[in-house]
């Protein structure tokens, strides 16, 4: 075999292996921007119902305390899990996204 194959084949075997290293690093990188859009969404709808008077000061301020503590309990995850978030977590994050969110809908209806 050549020198400039044994290179090239080398080079191609490497950039596969960085290819395939690459891939659960953007599915997390996916989950946590998932994750954190929801969180930004949920933290503009609870400032809009506050602003226009559907949720007392209380109300809001209970609201964005547990956002934070999904925004705490997310880097935990990560932290737990070398810096990745896996797809059961990101799942439980998101109940708990959608049950805020369910909550601030009630909230606002009262």
């Amino acid at each position: 075999m050549s020198s400039k194959l044994a290179k090239a084949l080398a080079v191609a075997f490497a950039g596969g292996l960085l290819t395939a290293a690459a891939v659960p690093a953007l599915a997390d990188d996916y989950r946590s921007d998932q994750i954190n859009g929801r969180i930004q969404n949920e933290n503009a709808k609870i400032r809009e119902e506050y602003r226009e008077g559907d949720i007392s000061r209380g109300q809001a301020r209970q609201l964005h305390r547990e956002e934070q503590a999904i925004r705490h309990e997310e880097h935990e995850m990560k932290r737990d899990n070398g810096g990745y978030l896996t797809p059961s977590e990101q799942h439980k994050l998101n109940q708990q996204e959608n049950a805020i969110n369910r909550q601030i809908n009630r909230e606002s209806r009262e």
